[in-house]
């Protein structure tokens, strides 16, 4: 499994924007599989995990204000089993693209990372950008289809599609995207 990253995009999240009452049913169904995922990665002691979330433009907010806004947000039943733990890797982002004006690529290289399991939300947004942009640079994408969250149905369906189609993404499960 070496050379395998899981990357944890904007979980840390309130429920407190217009969409969220659409979005949090879809992250209900997910949290169990990538809570899995998320703790399988940390024990197998070669599958690099790291967490990349949105600042929601606050710029002078540090990855722990998010997740403790997050915690203290509408559902902290949808962000305290995937907390980070100490020592995680922590990045913030500002679009959509978990590359996008971050270091991610940069630590992806350094980590010699080759297959990117991209999880979290929203599907058909952030998911899809950072697949493309991980794609881009070569890296084999993987989504556990179980692991990801969308707000609607058909872009959700039709993300996927092009994910698998346009950027050869390995769509499976998050019980057997680590082997």
């Amino acid at each position: 499994m070496g050379n395998t990253a899981v990357l944890v995009v904007d979980m840390m999240n309130t429920y407190q924007h217009p969409d969220a009452e659409l979005l949090m049913p879809n992250v209900g169904t997910i949290i169990d599989p990538l809570a899995d995922l998320v703790r399988r990665a940390r024990e197998s002691g070669d599958v690099d995990l790291i967490y990349v979330n949105d600042n929601y433009g606050d710029f002078t907010a540090e990855f722990g204000d998010l997740v403790e806004s997050a915690c203290n947000g509408a559902r902290p039943d949808l962000v305290e089993p995937i907390v980070p733990s100490k020592g995680s890797r922590l990045l913030t982002k500002v679009r959509h693209s978990a590359f996008y004006a971050t270091p991610l690529a940069y630590l992806l290289n350094r980590l010699d990372t080759e297959r990117l399991i991209v999880t979290g939300q929203v599907t058909e947004q952030c998911i899809l950008y950072s697949a493309l942009d991980a794609y881009v640079r070569h890296l084999q994408v993987v989504i556990p289809t179980d692991a990801v969250a969308g707000i609607d149905d058909e872009l959700v369906a039709a993300a996927l599609k092009m994910m698998e189609a346009n950027m050869s993404a390995e769509l499976t499960t998050a019980a057997d995207c680590l082997g």
